[in-house]
């Protein structure tokens, strides 16, 4: 069971990364108003999914089900709860809208003349997460290290900013990404189509409840994360605010459920 300063609070894990902090926050901010006790703890992908499996978080915002974040979940499955979709991720591999014309497809990179037009280097985030897993198998799956291309581990900014620094440079460059993001609301990118299908299509953003910490929930706490479902959208703004406007997370969050009341009641309903 989990060490909470309160033993009643519900402990909440994100995944460390400014997007799962956008949804964790809005989630965090209406369990705050509907009476409960909320903490929150912060892990890398596979960090996040053992302190789950040992007891230590109690809700988790959330899996990527069933591409990127099964693998996490599969030996402990048995013990939670999963309860409703907040958004429908999927992860992509994007090139500036203004590349040239014939650019369409990730196989299109691995021809010599298109390849010379791009940086090499394809620079992500953290290794656990799935575009990281993905992106590693589509560097060697499609041919692309024959052309000099090599993708990077990194932080979320290491892979936001190598992408901002190319668009600044005037060079083209690929970024392996994800809706929802806030890049989405700065820059147009033309997503790439992935003939192999490596990417895993879309998944479902799912809150994951281990079943021995349902009692810390009331009846309208659980109805609520069960029928909660801002979208990509809503997540994306709530993370461009954090990231690019220097709000808190939770300001961010307070100042978006403010602002759409009507929607809220809904989820409560």
């Amino acid at each position: 069971m989990t060490d909470a300063l309160n033993p009643d609070a519900l402990i909440i894990g994100q995944i460390s990364l400014s997007f799962h902090g956008a949804a964790t926050a809005l989630i965090s901010e209406i369990l705050t108003d509907l009476g409960h006790s909320v903490e929150i703890r912060e892990a890398p992908h596979e960090e996040m999914f053992r302190m789950q499996g040992r007891g230590e978080v109690d809700l988790l915002c959330s899996a990527w089900l069933p591409s990127s974040h099964q693998v996490y979940l599969t030996p402990y499955q048995s013990e939670v709860l999963t309860l409703g979709v907040i958004y429908t991720p999927y992860c992509l591999w994007g090139v500036p809208t203004d590349a040239p014309g014939e650019i369409r497809s990730v196989e299109d990179l691995a021809r010599p003349e298109i390849a010379r037009r791009f940086r090499k280097r394809i620079q992500g985030i953290n290794p656990g997460a799935g575009i990281s897993r993905f992106s590693r198998q589509m560097v060697d799956d499609y041919g692309l290290a024959a052309q000099g291309f090599h993708f990077e581990n990194g932080t979320l900014d290491d892979c936001t900013g190598a992408y901002l620094d190319a668009l600044a440079a005037g060079e083209l460059a690929v970024i392996p990404l994800w809706r929802p993001q806030w890049l989405h609301l700065e820059t147009d990118l033309r997503e790439l189509t992935d003939p192999k299908g490596l990417l895993g299509g879309q998944d479902e953003a799912t809150l994951v409840l281990r079943r021995d910490a349902k009692a810390k929930l009331s009846d309208e706490g659980l109805r609520f994360l069960q029928k909660v479902s801002p979208g990509n959208a809503v997540i994306s703004a709530i993370d461009h605010a954090m990231c690019r406007q220097g709000l808190a997370p939770r300001e961010a969050a307070r100042a978006w459920i403010d602002a759409h009341g009507d929607v809220v009641r809904r989820w409560l309903d």
